[in-house]
């Protein structure tokens, strides 16, 4: 079989490794049957939200670089499916495997379609129900007319025959990302640029990327400021990894947050070492809340829902929506250990790959 797999943002290459990593060890004790190609699509360009993740992730580099950048929704999406084209013409595949829910997985599940080449979605069947987040389009899109579906949860597969697709078609594996995850606990790596005033073990992590938080000044800042007030009350610190969307609002706020520490976007194995050692997470990232379940940090989701039920009905997550005004009440439970233990979903095991790799060979 000859396969291209695609990466285009963040946390694509998290899902993306372990399935290299089950492919190549597969052609080192002599099984050939799977060929396969990487193509990044640029869609993240930054040197910490992109090539540093091969490294650290010990992945080769992609095969393909097609470059897109930055851009509008569309500008994006339309400059991948134009340069994807022509990759794929110039290099006849038998399955194109995307990823998640980036503008790269629509746009590259759209152009295989239409030149005729079968596509397999990791993490299909998703959903948050909020038609207003671009990764929603991204997942129905892609959803309603790719060929095969490797999901994360029974859930997900359900909501997949609800609209049309083959069960046959549809394979509950687990979760890449927690592949990914268990892999690599060992060599998490303490972030060098941490004030000595943020004690391991002693601090929250806070990220915040999704519109809805981050792009209206007045709203940003009052969202911080609650949480600022709590962490102050209790003489905790916060570390505030800011996305580079985040970090364009803030740069137009005269004011500062004492308790809350901004830094840089972090490597992925230093932010996995931040997220370990901290005593919770307030997020309004989807991934993140995986991580947090797994490894039994609390975690609050400043959002109104989730395409991720099982982190909550089983894992360590908590929706607070944009009831800003719980935010106290619920850093106070975290800090002061009452948070819920949760679980880890069935199949969340770090075998994913291996299944996914299984009936990649049946197909």
């Amino acid at each position: 079989m000859r396969l291209v797999i695609v990466a285009g943002a963040r946390p694509n290459f998290m899902k993306i490794a372990p399935l290299v990593h089950a492919i190549n060890r597969r052609r080192d004790s002599g099984d050939t049957s799977i060929g396969f190609k990487i193509v990044h699509t640029g869609q993240h360009y930054d040197e910490k939200m992109s090539n540093a993740f091969f490294r650290e992730l010990n992945i080769p580099a992609p095969d393909h670089n097609l470059e897109v950048g930055s851009g509008t929704q569309s500008e994006q999406t339309g400059m991948i499916m134009t340069r994807f084209e022509k990759f794929l013409q110039e290099n006849p595949t038998d399955l194109v495997l995307v990823v998640g829910d980036v503008n790269s997985t629509m746009a590259c599940t759209i152009t295989a379609k239409k030149l005729n080449v079968r596509v397999a979605h990791v993490e299909a069947g998703i959903r948050s129900g909020d038609m207003t987040m671009p990764e929603e389009i991204n997942r129905i899109v892609t959803d309603s007319i790719c060929d095969y579906f490797f999901t994360t949860s029974e859930g997900a597969g359900k909501n997949l025959v609800q609209t049309g697709a083959k069960e046959e078609s549809i394979f509950f594996v687990g979760n890449t990302m927690i592949d990914t995850l268990l892999y690599q606990t060992p060599n998490f790596k303490k972030p060098a640029f941490i004030p000595t005033e943020v004690k391991e073990g002693d601090y929250l992590v806070l990220t915040l990327h999704r519109p809805h938080n981050v792009d209206d000044p007045q709203k940003l800042r009052g969202l911080l400021e609650s949480i600022n007030a709590e962490l102050t009350r209790h003489n905790v610190r916060a570390v505030f990894p800011v996305h580079p969307r985040t970090r364009g609002v803030l740069s137009k706020m005269d004011v500062t947050f004492p308790a809350i520490y901004l830094t840089d976007p972090m490597s992925y194995l230093e932010f996995m070492y931040l997220i370990k050692h901290s005593r919770g997470v307030i997020t309004d990232s989807g991934g993140v809340t995986e991580e947090t379940t797994v490894m039994g940090i609390p975690c609050m989701t400043l959002r109104n829902s989730t395409e991720r039920p099982e982190t909550v009905t089983v894992g360590t997550n908590e929706l607070i929506g944009e009831h800003h005004d719980k935010i106290p009440a619920k850093v106070q439970v975290m800090l002061e250990g009452g948070w819920k233990k949760g679980r880890i979903p069935a199949l969340w095991d770090g075998k994913t790959a291996e299944r996914i790799v299984d009936i990649l060979k049946r197909l």
